[in-house]
């Protein structure tokens, strides 16, 4: 792994999406595998006048919790982990893929007790980082096993997550800023918006496409450029209701679960049907997590055109320009949606031609009946586009 483009991947994490200030309480989180990339964030820290500190993750660790813990092992919540969520100022997650990408998915109820009893971290950390008290970003970390997914190597998988985190730029400081900048127009004109329409055609196969009605009257949009995530780009809300149909196009991995064709109908601002082609019952289980997993959390539309293609990874796919996606579960208080609940899953569908099947015309978004996007792009020159 390149040494000087990590280095600059941590500058940006430090220095622009967590903005690290003297005397901060950083946490970092991280796959052993990681640990290159941890030096390099705990040495940007340490210039930033940070404390760093280092805490281990392991989807592997978290599995096996599933699989052989009982009933009471599955709820327990360990109070080191409530205590750094309740008193760090900044959390940066790095994550590896260190798994196969096959595996046979854990008992779904089994899973949802241990997702439920993380509903209080969850609202906890969604509420300090409303308040502006805990400041969150998550990365990848180019591996082996990320570039083995996309049938990739090692070095062009490289080349392509940080040309996502635009670390290909002279100055990728300033190209986020840009970015900001142009969105934020964006942003200003979906305030006033009361109601989103998202439009695509059947895939064959399907006896509807997508039909989506979503009320964001009175919430409050956030510009997304380089602050939550890296790669970024996008802009968010929570809904105050959601009606209709909507098939999702790109692959919906949860806690290392696998579920495809995912076709949710929604009444009421809740779902109401559900079904799947792929894994369906955990779709379902998830679903049935709690009483606010069947509400809709989140709204979003994806602005970094220099991600080019849907991979199956939600951190890059719901970034994607053109792409839009809906998170069942926990909504985010800033943005007006008090909805409280374990899940948060990002769910993406794509809009640009061919997406929803080969040869397909692509998809529209419409602004109280206005077209603001139509294939993926957006109508308004002043907005992110494709090179740009």
């Amino acid at each position: 792994m390149p040494g000087t483009q990590l280095d600059r991947l941590a500058e940006l994490l430090v220095r622009h999406c967590t903005r690290v200030r003297r005397g901060d309480l950083v946490t970092i989180v991280a796959e052993p595998l990681a640990m290159a990339a941890v030096e390099a964030v705990v040495r940007e820290t340490l210039r930033a006048g940070g404390h760093p500190s280092f805490h281990p993750r392991s989807d592997r660790l978290r599995e096996l919790l599933v699989r052989h813990g009982n009933d009471e092992q599955l709820r327990h919540i360990s109070p080191f982990e409530s205590h750094r969520l309740a008193t760090c100022d900044v959390i940066i997650v790095l994550v590896m893929r260190t798994d196969p990408i096959e595996r046979d998915p854990p008992d779904p109820r089994r899973l949802a007790i241990a997702e439920s009893a993380r509903k209080e971290l969850l609202s906890l950390s969604l509420a300090r980082g409303a308040a502006g008290a805990l400041r969150y970003t998550l990365a990848e970390i180019p591996g082996e096993r990320g570039a083995s997914e996309l049938g990739m190597s090692l070095a062009e998988y490289e080349a392509w997550v940080y040309r996502a985190c635009l670390l290909h730029r002279p100055d990728p400081v300033a190209e986020w800023d840009r970015l900001l900048k142009a969105q934020e127009s964006m942003r200003a004109y979906l305030e006033d918006v009361r109601t989103l329409q998202f439009r695509s055609p059947a895939a064959p196969g399907r006896h509807d496409g997508t039909d989506l009605t979503v009320d964001v009257s009175g919430r409050t949009w956030i510009n997304c450029g380089g602050s939550e995530n890296m790669p970024d780009g996008e802009l968010f809300s929570g809904p105050a209701g959601v009606d209709g149909v909507v098939n999702f196009t790109a692959p919906a991995w949860y806690r290392g679960t696998l579920v495809e064709g995912v076709r949710l109908a929604f009444r009421d601002g809740r779902v109401v049907e559900a079904s799947a082609t792929r894994n369906e019952a955990f779709l379902q289980a998830m679903l049935d997590s709690d009483d606010g997993s069947r509400a809709v959390g989140e709204i979003a539309l994806g602005t970094n055109y220099e991600l080019t293609r849907v991979v199956g990874n939600p951190l890059f796919d719901e970034k994607v320009g053109g792409t839009f996606h809906l998170a069942v579960g926990a909504g985010f208080p800033q943005t007006g949606n008090a909805n409280e609940s374990s899940l948060h899953w990002d769910l993406v569908s794509d809009l640009r031609p061919g997406a929803t099947f080969e040869g397909s015309p692509g998809g529209t978004v419409l602004a109280d009946g206005v077209v603001i996007q139509r294939d993926g792009i957006f109508t308004d020159p002043s907005w992110p586009r494709p090179g740009a």
